[in-house]
């Protein structure tokens, strides 16, 4: 990878025509990149208090001691509607990229958090599926990771785009293996599927966040475009980050008998 520093000089032009200094320019990066952040971490706590909200919701603990389903936790778990609560994240998605430019920053931002919540409710089994010790500590491991990877892809002179490309090839055979998978229902494909996806996740994660660094360039000086884009890019990430938490729990998460 070739030394990558694309900003290196003042002034610099913004995405309105402005000339601003080094200083303000830096400011309104800094700006931007918390924006995204800040909002990441918005989504994953609505989504974590869903999941945690859903989990007590769908469960209670019998006389014995054991834990049982409830009819809620049968419905979204059991019943066919457990596969409109596992694609509706995914409809979501689809719907935020393809339609963001078009929608109001109210609406873009609603959609945001809603589809956070969808979310959550997608993530609510995996209380019932592992330990509640174990999916904390994955997930702790999972963002100091993820922490690690974002600011490497922040700060590194490498420029990061000819990884970021094999990463998305990567991220296409994922899901043309998970495809196959569903029919095969193979336990060795399934632990190889988890432990490429995270490294295809950490590789993404770093790029990523190296691309949203540069495409501050196009929306400095807009401020709608620049509330827009962070919102765009925060899904992004928090996208990179359930990925990576998902798999590495499967891999070393511990099972509820």
């Amino acid at each position: 990878m070739a030394d990558f520093d694309r900003n290196a000089y003042a002034p610099y032009a913004s995405g309105m025509g402005q000339t601003v200094s080094a200083a303000q320019y830096d400011a309104g990066l800094r700006s931007y990149m918390l924006g995204i952040y800040n909002q990441m971490a918005i989504a994953l706590a609505i989504s974590g208090l869903v999941a945690i909200a859903s989990f007590k919701l769908g469960t209670t603990v019998t006389e014995a001691g054991r834990l049982a389903l409830t009819p809620f936790g049968k419905a979204i778990w059991m019943s066919p509607l457990k596969w409109v609560v596992m694609l509706a994240p995914l409809a979501f998605t689809l719907v935020l990229s393809f339609r963001w430019e078009r929608m109001s920053m109210g609406a873009l931002l609603g959609t945001f958090y809603a589809f956070a919540a969808v979310m959550g409710l997608s993530l609510s089994s995996l209380f019932v599926v592992f330990k509640l010790g174990s999916i904390a500590q994955v997930f702790f491991i999972t963002a100091a990771a993820f922490g690690a990877l974002s600011l490497f892809g922040y700060t590194t002179k490498k420029d990061l785009s000819g990884m970021g490309k094999f990463m998305l090839m990567g991220l296409f055979g994922l899901i043309i293996a998970g495809l196959v998978n569903l029919f095969m229902q193979s336990s060795a494909l399934q632990f190889a599927i988890n432990l490429i996806g995270v490294l295809v996740f950490a590789g993404l994660t770093a790029w990523d966040t190296q691309r949203l660094k540069e495409e501050y360039d196009v929306v400095a000086g807009d401020a709608t475009l620049i509330q827009k884009w962070s919102l765009m890019g925060a899904l992004t990430l928090y996208l990179n980050f359930i990925n990576m938490f998902q798999m590495l729990l499967s891999l070393i998460g511990d099972r509820n008998e």
